[in-house]
């Protein structure tokens, strides 16, 4: 029998699981390493706290683990229940209050190792988060996919610690009483950009479609809604989220796809530490 001890929280919604032991992993060895020895030997650790019934779609369980490079304070494995993150917005910010609810952080700025590299975190005094991740760029614009059910739909490839196609929603409501709608769309997409070949700069997995439309209040920049889509074509529902510009305090997040910066602040909210026992057959 085997037991994971991590800590919940949710930012702005988001709910990030943060394992504190349990997971096997191998020591002094790169992070994108340590996730290709999970995937091969010890998925089903992953699957057991990330998946139904212990958790949900919109789950994101983090990994955590002592530091790899001289000042930071911790690295991070992201996951969810269908594969592997190399960098994670909203669960760096749930990391963050969890290492400040374990005592091992005060306010200031703290650097946490991931898989797509070094990410500088923010912790004010009343708990809001802000992070600057790592270098994102656009790698190409205007890229046109042809789908079976929505036309030829066109969109942008970039990079933000993991691979997007950022696409314009056009006149679909990105809300979610039209997620069906949007999971269909964005499955179809990804379906297209599997059978076209087209991937990140090294051959990598698109993993994420944003679809993104006018904003639904007025001092927000635009509206997106984002989810992971799975090599078997499997779309996995992230979130819906209006993005102000700069935005209220409680809740921004700015993306310069292009200008190499990306920042979140958002305010995080951890719940009670809790415990998992399971038995991985």
């Amino acid at each position: 029998m085997n037991k994971i001890r991590y800590i919940d929280s949710h930012t702005g919604g988001e709910p990030t699981r943060v394992v504190l032991d349990g997971f096997p992993y191998p020591q002094n060895i790169p992070l994108s390493e340590r996730v290709e020895f999970l995937r091969a030997h010890h998925d089903k650790f992953r699957a057991a706290t990330a998946a139904e019934p212990r958790a949900s779609d919109a789950m994101v369980g983090a990994l955590l683990m002592p530091p790899l490079n001289a000042g930071s304070v911790a690295s991070v494995i992201f996951f969810n229940n269908a594969g592997y993150l190399g960098m994670c917005g909203h669960g760096t910010i749930g990391l963050i209050a969890t290492l400040r609810y374990l005592g091992k952080i005060s306010p200031g700025i703290h650097a946490i190792d991931t898989p797509a590299g070094t990410v500088a975190c923010t912790l004010r005094a009343d708990g809001v988060v802000s992070i600057e991740n790592v270098a994102s760029y656009r790698y190409r614009k205007g890229v046109a996919v042809n789908t079976a059910s929505h036309g030829e739909v066109i969109g942008d490839v970039a990079w933000g610690g993991n691979w997007f196609f950022l696409v314009d929603g056009g006149d679909r409501p990105i809300d979610l009483a039209n997620i069906d709608k949007l999971m269909s769309f964005a499955r179809a997409i990804r379906e297209a950009l599997t059978a076209a070949k087209i991937t990140g700069r090294r051959g990598e997995e698109i993993d994420h479609v944003e679809i993104f439309g006018a904003p639904s209040r007025p001092e927000c920049h635009l509206r997106s809604g984002s989810g992971q889509a799975t090599q078997s074509g499997r779309y996995r529902p992230g979130f819906l989220c209006s993005k102000p510009w700069p935005g209220t305090p409680a809740c921004r997040h700015r993306s310069f796809l292009g200008q190499e910066r990306r920042e979140l602040h958002l305010f995080p909210i951890l719940t009670r530490p809790a415990r998992s026992t399971f038995n991985p057959a």
